[in-house]
């Protein structure tokens, strides 16, 4: 007779690989702070269930408009109120978007997603956005569009585009979330998704780790995404990424392994979702990284900068890949 002690993790969790939108905290904290062997575990078979084990997407991720956000997101060099010595520029023309789409999808990347440095997307703006994502789509890329808070009818019309994935991050716990950002609301966010997702856009929704937060707002991050019905159908798992002369700058630094907490726990609760390993790999070891991808993230962004940000090198990546014995797709 067993008991519950002896139980692995999985038999501990109710319904384990079914998609869930009740998740309590208390539920989600005693997934995360389960022993780590069972933790893997469970994260691993759950995978395996919903996903191909060693199939890794590889996403690249450009930066359409660099630069002058009103925004004060504390762990963002494009924000106008810090001084990162970053160069602001005005949207990329098409052409020069679908040259690098292109390119991307040269060196292997099958999702393409595009970044706006803004509070949020302008009415003319939008023909040029629109022309972005029906190029890229006519590549036979999957597109994802980040472009801050959308308005009445305009994600409608994005969709109307091709567009395949929308991204608006929920950042970190909502008791957090005022330490990161003042400039837009939990509730901005919650509303901008809720647009997206009701015109037919599937939803990039995650997070960013290492911010100075504790446990608790790891696990807070975690549920909240969790709760969303249904769940995000790609969940990023960032690793923040000082940058000198942004207040997060100096933050204590992360444990490795309690980064692989949160993405083998983003793994548990949300079984169909691809959890995508983000940013902060270029100062991830090889060995990290592979237990990212051990405890259930199918995605990484590739390409040498990451909006603007360093990333490993194609190099690099393809010897991950084979070291790992990984295929791409």
């Amino acid at each position: 007779m067993y008991n519950v002690m002896t139980l692995s993790l999985l038999d501990t969790i109710r319904a384990p690989g079914t998609p869930r939108s009740d998740w309590s905290r208390e539920e989600v904290k005693a997934i995360h702070d389960a022993p780590f062997a069972d933790l893997m575990h469970a994260a691993g078979e759950i995978h395996r269930i919903h996903h191909r084990a060693g199939e890794v997407q590889k996403s690249q991720l450009l930066s359409i408009k660099t630069g002058g956000c009103p925004e004060d997101c504390g762990y963002c060099n494009q924000s106008a109120k810090f001084d990162t010595g970053l160069k602001a520029s005005k949207l990329m023309d098409t052409q020069t978007v679908l040259e690098k789409a292109r390119a991307a999808k040269a060196g292997g990347a099958t999702r393409f997603c595009m970044g706006a440095a803004w509070r949020s997307l302008k009415t003319r703006d939008e023909p040029q956005i629109c022309a972005m994502i029906e190029g890229v789509k006519a590549l036979g890329l999957e597109t994802c569009m980040t472009l801050g808070m959308l308005e009445e009818g305009q994600a409608e019309r994005l969709k109307e585009a091709g567009l395949d994935y929308y991204n608006h991050n929920l950042d970190t716990s909502p008791e957090y979330y005022e330490k990161i950002i003042t400039t837009r609301t939990w509730e901005d966010r919650i509303e901008t998704l809720d647009r997206v997702r009701r015109a037919g856009i599937k939803v990039c929704c995650g997070g960013i780790i290492g911010m100075g937060e504790g446990k608790e707002d790891r696990i807070g991050l975690l549920t909240e995404l969790a709760r969303l019905d249904p769940h995000p159908e790609s969940v990023p798992i960032n690793h923040l990424v000082q940058v000198s002369g942004t207040p997060l700058s100096g933050s204590a630094p992360l444990d490795g392994l309690d980064f692989v907490r949160a993405i083998a726990t983003a793994r548990i609760i949300m079984p169909l979702s691809v959890v995508r390993l983000s940013a902060g790999r270029e100062g991830m070891s090889r060995e990290l990284q592979a237990l990212c991808i051990l405890a259930g993230a199918g995605s990484i962004f590739v390409g040498e900068e990451l909006l603007t940000t360093p990333n490993p090198s194609l190099t690099r990546d393809a010897q991950l890949f084979e070291t790992l014995g990984l295929a791409a797709r």
